[in-house]
């Protein structure tokens, strides 16, 4: 496959850097079981990651949790201040990836709150591999919207057609596409591959190692 050449690369960071979803899983059964509530299996758990952590909350609770999200929340969030990263680990080929791209300008769009993406990529010692970390706390400008990645693109000042992103759900192509960049999606994260391949984005891979053939 011919390559392509971008000056900017746009990471998605849970399911897609690192492998996070055990450590998600037992944040929020912490809170569930904390609060009185039954707590969940981690496939209907992981089914609420992507789209921010009140989202994940609130899907969390369900019918139960009404008057009850701010105390959960709270909880979460506290609870997984400290727990963000007892098991979470880099996916393969992930920091032979970045090690691979250190002369390019790389950054971290997610859906997940700066704080807490700061920890995970501390913890993991690859903070020192991004020029920018994008979090969510601007709840009106997270993926798939357009509004993250606009943002990333006016600060570097970076031609659309040199900038692709990288990620595991269908969010993540979305937002790519509302922004008019190239996009790349990766089948072994949290995101269901089926949704990957419906998002229709012009790359999909099986493992990080292939971003390296893919881009110049």
């Amino acid at each position: 496959m011919t390559s392509k050449h971008a000056d900017l690369i746009i990471f998605d960071m849970d399911g897609t850097l690192v492998d996070s979803g055990k450590d998600i899983v037992s944040s929020v059964n912490f809170t569930l079981k904390n609060i009185g509530l039954k707590e969940k299996s981690r496939e209907e758990v992981l089914s609420y990651v992507g789209t921010g952590v009140e989202d994940l909350i609130k899907k969390s609770l369900g019918k139960d949790g009404i008057g009850i999200f701010e105390k959960a929340l709270s909880v979460f969030e506290s609870h997984h201040t400290k727990h963000a990263n007892d098991t979470t680990l880099l996916y393969p080929g992930v920091r032979e990836t970045l090690e691979y791209f250190k002369s390019k300008k790389k950054v971290i769009v997610t859906n997940r709150k700066l704080k807490y993406a700061l920890v995970t990529l501390k913890g993991l010692g690859i903070d020192k591999y991004f020029e920018h970390v994008e979090g969510a706390d601007d709840i009106l400008c997270r993926k798939p919207s357009s509004c993250p990645l606009d943002k990333i693109i006016s600060m570097f000042n970076i031609n659309k057609n040199s900038c692709v992103i990288v990620g595991d759900m269908d969010i993540d192509i979305l937002s790519g596409k509302n922004a008019g960049i190239m996009t790349c999606g990766v089948t072994y994260g949290i995101g269901k591959k089926q949704e990957i391949i419906k998002a229709a984005p012009d790359f999909i891979i099986d493992n990080m190692l292939e971003l390296k053939d893919l881009i110049a």
